[in-house]
C-alpha cells in the first residue's frame, strides 16, 4: 500500500488536501483535511448582535448571501421577530440568484474543465470539451460569465451590492422593489432562461424538469448539458464517487406558505422529518477542543497543539450519529423530484452534477415566480425594534453546496457564543469518535488511480462534484 497527498487544488475556493491510501490502482481510504483556521465564530463573541449581519457575509464571497439569510433568521429567532411576508419573499429571491449563478460557475468554471486534459485525449467527445471548457479560453465558459453578469444585475436592484450586502434583515428587506424594478428584474429572467434554454439544456427548462429517470437523463443530448451526460456514460460517472445514501436538507427558500424546497433527511431509500436537535459536532479528529455538542453548545477552541490523532481544522458533523451528505442532490430529493430520487440509488458524480443541473433549472422557473409576484404595493421590511438582553435562534438555510446553520445565543445584550456549520463542514467532515468517514471520504473510497498518478483524475471529479468552499469550512 501507497500514501498519496494530494493538494492543494486549484479551482477550489479555499485550502484543501486529501491523503490517499492506495493499493491495486484504487483508493482504499481516504482522509480529508481542511487546514485553514479562521476564527470568525470567535470574532463575533462579545458583540452586538447586529454585528453578526455584517460580519458572517465576510465569511466567503461565493456564497455571502447564503450566510447573510443564515444570520438574518438565527437573529429573527432569537429576537421573536417574524419577517414581512412580502420581504421574505424578496429575500428568497435574492438568495435564489446567488446560488443559481453559483451552480452556473460550478458547471461551466469549475468541474467541466477538467475533462479538456491531455489525458483524456483521443476519447470521441474530448476536442468538443476543449473548445467549450478550456480554462479561461472555452467558448462555453466565456458565454456563462457573461450570463452571469447580466444575472447579478438583479442584485443590485434589490441587495445593493454583491457580495456582503446588508439588504437582508430578520424583518425581510432594505429595498423595496418598485413597478419598473419588477419589469426590469423579469426583463433580466428571460435573459438568464434564454441562455440557459440556449447553451446549457439546448431546449425549454420544462422539458429538462420533466426527466423522471437516470435512463432518460442521459439520454439527453442537447447543449452543453448533454456532452457532460455523453462524458458522463464514457467514463462511468454513475458510480464514481458513490456516496452513502444519506441526505439532509435544511429546506431551501423559506417562504410565508413553507420552503421553496423541502427540508429532511433521506436514508436508507425513504423520507423522514428533520430534527435539528440531533445533530452533534464530533471533535475526535478535529484540532479542537472540547466534547462533541450540538452546535447550539459548542464553542470553538483551537487546539495550538494539534494533536496526532486528529488531521483537519474541521469538526465532523453527525445527524444521530451518521454522517449526512448534503447538496442539491439533498434538496432535489427531499423536493421529491423523481429524476433525483433516481440519481440518489447510485449516488456518484454524475447524481451529484445532475442534481445541479435539475436544480439551475427548476431555480429559474421559481426565481420567475418570485418575481412576477413583487407587489410594490406591499410592506417589506418589519422593524427589529429593541434589542432582548437574552435569546437563543437558529437560522437554517440552504446555500448552493448545501445545508448552512447558524446557532446563536445572546447573553447579556451582546453575543454569548455563535456557531457555523456549513455544508463543506458536512461534506468534507473527518471521521467520528466511532471511526466513521465523512461523505468525501467515504465517497473516494475505491476510485481508479492510474500508473503514475500523483494527483489522480478521478479524484479530482468526485471532489469537484461536491464543489468544496473550504474558506466555509473552519471558523
Amino acid at each position: 500500500m501507497t500514501t498519496l497527498v494530494v493538494g492543494p487544488f486549484n479551482r477550489v475556493e479555499g485550502d484543501l488536501e486529501v491523503h490517499l491510501d492506495v493499493a491495486e490502482g484504487a483508493v482504499v481510504a481516504a482522509r480529508v483535511n481542511a487546514p485553514l483556521y479562521r476564527g470568525f465564530e470567535r470574532m463575533l463573541e462579545g458583540r452586538d448582535p447586529r454585528d453578526a449581519l455584517t460580519i458572517t457575509p465576510r465569511i466567503c464571497g461565493i456564497c455571502s448571501i447564503s450566510q447573510s439569510v443564515a444570520a438574518a433568521r438565527a437573529l429573527g429567532a432569537a429576537t421573536g421577530l417574524v419577517p414581512a411576508p412580502a420581504g421574505e419573499r424578496v429575500a428568497a429571491l435574492i438568495h435564489a440568484v446567488e446560488n443559481a449563478a453559483d451552480h452556473l460557475t460550478h458547471f461551466n468554471l469549475f468541474f467541466m474543465p477538467d475533462f479538456a486534459r491531455p489525458v483524456y485525449a483521443g476519447r470521441s467527445w474530448h476536442a468538443r470539451a476543449v473548445a467549450r471548457f478550456t480554462a479561461m479560453e472555452g467558448s462555453a465558459q466565456r458565454e456563462a460569465v457573461a450570463a452571469r453578469a447580466g444575472l447579478m444585475h438583479i442584485l443590485g436592484l434589490l441587495a445593493g451590492k454583491w457580495p456582503h450586502t446588508l439588504a437582508v434583515q430578520p424583518g425581510g428587506v432594505t429595498r423595496a422593489p418598485g413597478a419598473a424594478d419588477r419589469v426590469r428584474i423579469l426583463a433580466t429572467l428571460r435573459s438568464f432562461r434564454r441562455h440557459l434554454e440556449g447553451t446549457l439544456f439546448g431546449a425549454p427548462l420544462e422539458e429538462f424538469v420533466a426527466l423522471g429517470t437516470g435512463a432518460a437523463l442521459l439520454g439527453w443530448s442537447r447543449g452543453d448539458a448533454g456532452l457532460f451526460l455523453e462524458i458522463a456514460a464514457d467514463l462511468g460517472l454513475a458510480t464514481l464517487g458513490r456516496g452513502t445514501g444519506r441526505y439532509l436538507s435544511f429546506g431551501a427558500y423559506p417562504l410565508p406558505e413553507g420552503p421553496a424546497f423541502a427540508a429532511g433527511v433521506w436514508q436508507e431509500g425513504a423520507a423522514r422529518p428533520l430534527d435539528p436537535r440531533l445533530i452533534r459536532e464530533d471533535l475526535s479528529h478535529s484540532w479542537m477542543l472540547g466534547e462533541a455538542a450540538h452546535p447550539s453548545e459548542g464553542r470553538t477552541v483551537p487546539d495550538e497543539e494539534m494533536r496526532a490523532a486528529a488531521y483537519s481544522w474541521c469538526k465532523a458533523p453527525r445527524l444521530d450519529g451518521q454522517p449526512m451528505e448534503t447538496g442539491a442532490l439533498a434538496r432535489q430529493v427531499m423536493a421529491g423530484h423523481a429524476l433525483a430520487r433516481d440519481l440518489a440509488r447510485e449516488g456518484g458524480v454524475l447524481a451529484r452534477v445532475g442534481a445541479r443541473l435539475l436544480e439551475l433549472a427548476r431555480t429559474q422557473i421559481l426565481m420567475e415566480r418570485l418575481a412576477d409576484g413583487i407587489d410594490p404595493s406591499a410592506r417589506f421590511m418589519v422593524a427589529m425594534g429593541r434589542m432582548p438582553e437574552e435569546g437563543e435562534g437558529a437560522g437554517l438555510v440552504e446555500a448552493a453546496r448545501g445545508a448552512l446553520g447558524h446557532w446563536l445565543r445572546l447573553r447579556g445584550g451582546v453575543i454569548d457564543r455563535y456557531q457555523i456549520v456549513a455544508p463543506t463542514t458536512w461534506n468534507f467532515s473527518p471521521r467520528d469518535g466511532a471511526g466513521v468517514p465523512g461523505p468525501l471520504e467515504a465517497a473516494l473510497a475505491g476510485a481508479p488511480v492510474l500508473p503514475g498518478e500523483t494527483t489522480p483524475i478521478a479524484v479530482q471529479h468526485v471532489v469537484r462534484s461536491f464543489d468544496p468552499c473550504m474558506v466555509c469550512t473552519v471558523h
